[in-house]
């Protein structure tokens, strides 16, 4: 599968990958499961597990219907990646439903003022993870570890177990273990524990208006509904689930994070007008090659085929659009609340990154938050679970100098260092 030589990881079978007899016995079992993507096959187990059967505004069932047809057409997808979408379409089908009863039951959750938020944006793989977790570390802010984000409420007869602990973070880790057993590389590249802080897109998916799916099928048909969205409503939904989470668990104050804010500034700032703003930029061609390449090694278990090529030239467009709509929306965030982060300065200097970030959301640096984002950097080093070593060229065939070519506009417009294999 790799060639590790100390923390230094290679994937060498990509294209061609070689399966274990684990591997190869999860997808001979899961080829033999019902994957049926009936719509109201897909609702009615939803209202079974939150036993409850109010959606709130049906008007997000023609945004449903087009993920799923969108999935029917790549013909690509292996059972396995298409068991993945099948239990996660119930699971936002059964927290919007969990949601809504909520909301309904404890309308005082809508008058929830979540207070100016600490948002970070910026490419896939460009850093914004780790500097959401960072930030996170300081316990004066909330955030939303990975296992509130998949099911944000309750399901009924949720409290905690006998040892203490939530069952959805035991769903959760359940989850994970399986999936680490399946993708054991994957936390090299982005390590999903059940308590890493993970996106509030998620949240949005309940309205199923997000570009998620874009990352789990070949789905450019989604990808052009989801681009025709006004996406106003769809982070109002947002802001009413963080709400609800809010209510459930607080603090008030949010440090938040996705990749799709580049392409979604103007519904942003009318979600959260009083937000502070972390954009990070990221050479292109490295972001590029490393999700591609996180996509390719997942690929292995969702696809028979991988064909990385065309996967490539897919986020190559991809982070072309993300890219192109933030050089122009960028100087529609407030001067005084946003800041640009460049990597190679987040990388050499972290703890004085999200000092210069507290100044933009005027949140004191005090000497234990300080203390909590030092620890953080001791027990959470770059490479912790081993570097990838990418190869845009032998893994994917193309030249990394023509690629980066096509982003010279964002060269041109941020102070972006050019990161040599």
């Amino acid at each position: 599968m790799s060639d590790a030589l100390g923390d230094i990881i290679r994937i060498d079978d990509l294209d061609a990958p070689r399966l274990d007899a684990g591997q190869q016995a999860a997808l001979d079992y899961v080829a033999s499961l019902d994957l049926d993507l009936a719509e109201e096959r897909l609702l009615d187990e939803a209202r079974g597990r939150a036993q409850c059967d109010d959606f709130g505004d049906l008007g997000f069932l023609p945004r449903l219907r087009a993920m799923i047809d969108a999935v029917e057409a790549d013909t690509g997808l292996g059972p396995l990646g298409r068991l993945a979408i099948r239990q996660r379409t119930v699971r936002l089908l059964t927290s919007r439903l969990l949601v809504e009863d909520l909301v309904r039951r404890r309308p005082e959750i809508l008058e929830i003022e979540l207070v100016a938020p600490i948002i970070v944006i910026g490419l896939p793989r460009s850093g914004t993870t780790h500097l959401v977790n960072l930030i996170a570390s300081d316990t004066r802010l909330r955030s939303l570890p990975y296992w509130e984000s998949l099911e944000p409420v309750p399901r009924p007869g949720d409290g905690p177990a006998r040892d203490g602990i939530d069952p959805r973070f035991t769903r959760c880790r359940r989850d994970y273990d399986a999936q680490m057993r399946m993708v054991p590389l994957l936390n090299a590249m982005h390590h999903q524990h059940p308590t890493a802080i993970e996106e509030e897109i998620e949240l949005e998916d309940l309205d199923f208006a997000s570009y998620t799916l874009e990352w789990l099928a070949r789905v450019p048909r989604w990808r052009d509904v989801y681009l025709g969205l006004d996406q106003r409503s769809h982070y109002a939904y947002m802001k009413k689930v963080l709400q609800a989470v809010t209510f459930l668990r607080g603090p008030h104050r949010w440090v938040l994070k996705s990749p799709q804010h580049l392409e979604q500034i103007p519904a942003l700032l009318a979600t959260f007008p009083d937000a502070a703003f972390a954009i990070t930029h990221r050479d292109p061609v490295s972001a590029i090659q490393s999700a591609a390449t996180m996509l390719a090694y997942g690929d292995r278990m969702r696809r028979p085929a991988i064909e990385p090529e065309a996967l490539v030239e897919y986020w190559i467009d991809r982070v072309d659009r993300l890219l192109r709509t933030c050089v122009r929306d960028r100087d529609l965030l407030p001067t005084d609340r946003s800041i640009d982060v460049v990597f190679h300065e987040f990388m050499a200097d972290n703890v004085g990154i999200v000092d210069r970030i507290y100044e933009r959301a005027d949140l004191p640096m005090t000497q234990a938050a300080r203390q909590r984002l030092d620890a953080f950097m001791t027990d959470n080093p770059r490479g912790r679970f081993g570097r990838l070593r990418y190869d845009l060229r032998t893994d994917f065939g193309l030249d990394p100098a023509a690629v980066r070519a096509r982003f010279g506009y964002y060269f041109d417009r941020f102070p972006v260092a050019v990161e040599e294999a």
